[in-house]
């Protein structure tokens, strides 16, 4: 079956796969730019930056030697702006130590800022046809369906059988073209809510199809229930002079700087006029 299950995979992605316009290149600094965009940002929304920061940065070297506020106005809209900051950092040590050439291998490719497990073998196979198999979501909810794996997929001991999956079926000889095809698979066919069972070319082997579980796979652990948290900042003036004070404590923002602050149970709208001997009032924000 895990034989015929990537024969089957990679004869449907040959009819249906989108034109995307990193798929036709083997080039690594344009597939890791593609994937450090597509984190987080839908492939409709990532095409328009990927486009211009290959029209403005058409090189990992001309990256490098672009500031950081050329690469954040670029970046602007897209959100956590973290990506972009190890982009920058990356593409300059890529400079330094490989002298502007992406490493080969996996082992140097997960030393790379910003690059996990899946983009290391996203760039590996893409543009080096090496065998290593990418898992994301699309790719937890094609194999948890497909072969009944009800293992929680947000749970660290996952990783091992999934991967181990994963390694068995992926195309030896050709890793990016069996990457590429699973992951479009779930992104286009095997959708988390109404996915196309009805016309996919594994109805008669599907496990989650043929035991009416499609919608109970894959498992995940419910998340601990949010907290709500309230900040009153106070804003202390006097003349020019106003006070931070810097978070140390292991929580969020930890390092930052900020306005002297108070957690409160409660919400509170209200603005309070105190006397603290300085100049100006303190306002309770």
């Amino acid at each position: 079956m895990r034989e015929d299950f990537s024969k089957k995979l990679m004869a449907w992605y040959a009819v249906n796969k989108r034109i995307l316009p990193w798929r036709n290149t083997t080039n690594p600094y344009k597939i890791w730019l593609s994937e450090i965009i597509l984190q987080q940002t839908r492939v409709a929304q990532g095409t328009k930056y990927y486009l211009s920061f290959i029209e403005n940065f058409p090189t990992v070297t001309q990256l490098a030697n672009a500031s950081e506020n050329e690469v954040l106005k670029l970046w602007q809209g897209l959100g956590y702006y973290s990506r972009a900051r190890n982009l920058h950092f990356t593409a300059k040590l890529i400079e330094k130590e490989w002298k502007g050439k992406f490493p080969n291998n996996h082992v140097d490719l997960l030393k790379l800022k910003g690059v996990g497990t899946y983009t290391a073998a996203a760039i590996a196979s893409f543009a080096f046809n090496l065998p290593y198999p990418v898992i994301d979501g699309n790719v937890y909810r094609v194999l948890s369906r497909m072969f009944g794996i009800d293992n929680p997929i947000n749970q660290p001991i996952s990783n091992k059988i999934f991967s181990e999956l994963a390694n068995l079926l992926i195309d030896k000889k050709n890793p990016a073209e069996y990457n590429q095809a699973i992951m479009e698979f779930g992104a286009m066919q095997c959708l988390p809510a109404n996915p196309n069972c009805n016309n996919c070319t594994f109805i008669s082997s599907c496990f989650a199809f043929n035991q009416n579980r499609v919608k109970e796979l894959p498992v995940k652990l419910k998340k601990t229930k949010q907290k709500a948290r309230f900040f009153n900042f106070l804003d202390f003036q006097d003349g020019e002079k106003t006070i931070l004070t810097k978070r140390t404590a292991n929580d969020i923002w930890k390092g930052l700087y900020q306005f002297p602050l108070v957690e409160s149970q409660k919400n509170s709208q209200r603005y309070q006029r105190l006397d603290h001997g300085l100049n100006n009032p303190v306002q309770q924000r």
